[in-house]
């Protein structure tokens, strides 16, 4: 019970400091009131394109659904909860409900491991797809969507997870597991960008006339996916790992790196928009963008 009353008061002091300051505050409101006016309709319209899918497929079995929508289905629900528990803990932040802005602040992060861990099996399935195919065939079978759905368990399962994390290295934010995890993927998402670059380039046998244009358009929106996940995984990248290094180096004071912090989430909105874009594009649901082309 000590161990939990302490990380609870630790938590707690952390927040209030950060909050203590003006900018930090009204820094943290705009950034909630942006996500939840124009990203949960944006969540909400992938989940419900989704269940007009599942229901499409109830009627007619032969209709699939691949992978990657799959996962960007599970991005929106984890990118929902963290919207809700940051309005939630801005909500009661000034009330006399401790454990209630203990959860909200929990809520909030679980995003981070969700969008990195996603963006990574999206990587993964695209790479399939393109180097190898013939195995991607066999996965869309019932073999390989339990091995999908095993592997979005286990990622909201790190999800919740991370709240364990985030107690455990409390006052301070869990940096070393953080990166790790962030390099971890960007290791992979950049050995699936390199070979897809490599097939795009070196076209299969047999791939002549309008079937090599077909599939090589197809390869080029695995490429385009991998290249737009692998963009905004580097600028989380750039930006922690500079936030963390000017806050070691005590470049930063508290209160500056509070507003470090709070403005750093600012850019990890590319994170949040990403896969939910592409899918809604793929889905003909962006018609500005489909008029474009």
């Amino acid at each position: 019970m000590s161990i939990n009353s302490s990380s609870t008061n630790a938590t707690l002091d952390l927040l209030y400091h950060c909050f203590d300051v003006p900018i930090t505050f009204f820094i943290s409101v705009a950034f909630t009131a942006t996500k939840f006016l124009l990203f949960v309709p944006l969540f909400i319209l992938v989940l419900h394109v989704g269940q007009q899918r599942r229901r499409r497929r109830r009627r007619h079995p032969s209709v699939t659904t691949s992978h990657s929508d799959v996962f960007t289905f599970h991005m929106a629900a984890v990118e929902l909860i963290s919207v809700l528990g940051s309005c939630f803990f801005c909500c009661v932040f000034y009330s006399d409900l401790p454990q209630m802005k203990i959860v909200g602040f929990y809520a909030l992060h679980i995003v981070f491991p969700g969008q990195i861990l996603f963006h990574t099996l999206t990587c993964v399935e695209r790479y399939l797809a393109v180097v190898h195919p013939v195995t991607y065939l066999g996965l869309k079978q019932s073999g390989g969507v339990r091995i999908r759905n095993m592997s979005c368990g286990c990622v909201w399962l790190l999800c919740f997870g991370w709240s364990g994390v985030i107690a455990l290295y409390m006052p301070e934010l869990p940096v070393v597991p953080f990166l790790s995890l962030l390099v971890f993927s960007l290791s992979v998402v950049s050995f699936c960008s390199l070979s897809v670059l490599c097939v795009l380039i070196r076209p299969g046998p047999g791939e002549v006339g309008g079937d090599r244009e077909r599939v090589d358009q197809s390869k080029q929106r695995a490429f385009c996916t991998i290249m737009a996940i692998l963009g905004v995984l580097l600028l989380m990248f750039a930006v922690y790992l500079g936030g963390s290094a000017l806050y070691a180096a005590s470049l930063l004071s508290y209160a500056d790196g509070c507003v470090a912090m709070s403005s750093a989430l600012w850019l990890n909105l590319p994170n949040s928009l990403v896969l939910p874009l592409l899918f809604l594009h793929r889905a003909g649901k962006l018609e500005c963008c489909s008029n474009a082309e």
